[in-house]
């Protein structure tokens, strides 16, 4: 059976400002109405396989479980990694976890940000590679290139196994990045292809190779797996999340899967995909595959253009209007606005450093955070207080907690409160208010079906997340020691 193993780590810099380090661009609807995670869980539906495997970062856990329960996917794995160590550990998880619940699986290992446009090609590809990873293969899928480009790896095709390359072939060497006139021989040749970072292989020949050059990154995978198998009931189950040793983990040497094992093996083999594949590494890539209008223009939001030209214009919350300009990426979030020439949207990365080195947050979250129970917005923030809108699930409940330094006001204006204050409990609802002194025991919750909307004031001498002392939680935040 085919275990799709779903790589959803990474922070997006080059997308910023929509992609942040807390909401990476996975997470985000850039070319549909669906996330680009959903889209590749979409990509799956007319093929035979089993619960998807997830793979992220700790702090992206409920936003990924999230996403998921809304294709109706509740049954599948996740597993957190409490720090990222690259893919070929990652990869390693999810062999050893699908192996210890007593199968050996074929994985289909893919990125969770990737767009794929042409569906029947990309089905057709894994449909090929399937017979050779079942032989003890490991497949890449190698991206026939539309052009020479210096910003992939690429793979050098060798003999074919039944004379149509289109069947697969081994691979010769897999190479870096090349220069504009290495790419162009690459092209002329006919013998490469892009990487792109997707694979097929048994769980257990993924282990054996991997075995056979990093012995100790199996063995630390192993152990972290192991580890909290032992410490959580359940096989290591902590509600829909599959959790590692922390320290363990962290030992684990970090590599790529093309480091570690493609670039050494004997027994790599390749597929040719040619079905419109991008993996949206940066603005221009998305005015590049996007819905263009009479005047070359790719648009998004709520928008006005004169006499404007080739450019990108994506507005999230406010009307962007734009007047005679060509060649430009405008990008509007809630906090920020980003305006560049389309030759230079590799050096939005630039940008994103300058704001961590000068101590400023735009670069981790948005305006909006999302939590297991709802979302909330930073509307207003002063220098003793501070303005939430807050949106509760219906059903759902934020920790019991109190604050040290501030106290709360809360305004209902949609749904009902279910509101627990020191010993007492009781309901707000629409146009009620009630107060949270400094101190308190508090909870809030939402009994209704329908999502609860109120308005947080917070005054005090510190307003920070981290002033949370929690006493019970339903998402396991209490044990973890996080502050979301």
């Amino acid at each position: 059976m085919l275990l799709p193993v779903i790589m959803c780590g990474g922070s997006g810099t080059r997308l910023w400002p929509l992609s942040r380090q807390m909401y990476p661009k996975q997470f985000i609807p850039l070319v549909g109405d669906s996330t680009m995670l959903q889209e590749t869980v979409h990509r799956l539906d007319d093929v035979t396989h089993t619960e998807p495997y997830l793979i992220c970062n700790e702090q992206h856990r409920f936003l990924a479980a999230e996403q998921l329960r809304q294709l109706g996917k509740d049954d599948a794995v996740i597993m957190l990694e409490p720090e990222g160590r690259n893919t070929a550990p990652a990869i390693a998880l999810a062999a050893l976890h699908a192996i210890a619940q007593g199968d050996d699986p074929l994985l289909l290992v893919l990125a969770a940000d990737h767009l794929i446009a042409d569906v029947p090609a990309f089905h057709a590809a894994i449909r090929v590679a399937q017979p050779l990873a079942e032989q003890g293969k490991l497949v890449t899928f190698g991206i026939v290139p539309s052009h020479a480009e210096t910003g992939y790896g690429y793979i050098q095709r060798g003999a074919t196994f039944d004379e149509d390359v289109a069947q697969g072939c081994l691979v010769k060497r897999f190479v870096e990045k090349p220069d504009a006139n290495t790419a162009q021989q690459y092209i002329d040749s006919g013998e490469y292809f892009w990487n792109s970072g997707m694979f097929m292989f048994r769980a257990s020949r993924y282990l054996e190779e991997l075995q056979r050059y990093h012995p100790d990154m199996v063995a630390c995978c192993r152990a972290a797996l192991a580890c909290c198998r032992a410490a959580l009931d359940g096989g290591g189950r902590d509600m829909h999340f599959i959790r590692v040793d922390h320290d363990v983990f962290l030992s684990c040497p970090a590599n790529s899967i093309d480091y570690a094992v493609m670039e050494k093996t004997d027994n790599a083999a390749m597929v040719p995909l040619d079905a419109g594949w991008n993996d949206i590494g940066s603005w221009s890539a998305l005015w590049e595959v996007g819905n263009k209008t009479a005047e070359g223009n790719v648009v998004k939001g709520d928008v006005l253009l004169e006499d404007t030209h080739n450019s990108f214009v994506h507005s999230s919350q406010r009307l962007v209007t734009t007047i005679g300009i060509q060649d430009l990426i405008v990008v509007e979030s809630q906090d920020a606005v980003l305006v560049a020439h389309k030759d230079h949207v590799q050096d939005v990365k630039k940008i994103v450093e300058c704001l961590k080195v000068t101590g400023r947050n735009e670069h981790q979250t948005h305006r909006e955070v999302y939590r297991p129970w709802g979302v909330y917005d930073a509307i207003d923030v002063g220098e003793r207080y501070q303005v939430k809108r807050i949106t509760v699930n219906p059903g759902a409940k934020l920790s019991v907690q109190m604050h040290h330094h501030r106290a709360e006001h809360w305004i209902v204006v949609h749904g009902t409160a279910k509101v627990t204050r020191g010993k007492e409990t009781y309901l707000v609802t629409e146009n009620q208010s009630t107060y949270i002194s400094v101190g308190e025991v508090h909870a809030l919750e939402n009994p209704g079906v329908i999502p609860l909307e109120l308005i947080e004031v917070q005054s005090g001498s510190y307003l920070g997340e981290d002033d949370i002392v929690r006493f019970e939680d339903q998402y396991g935040r209490v044990e973890s020691g996080v502050v979301d």
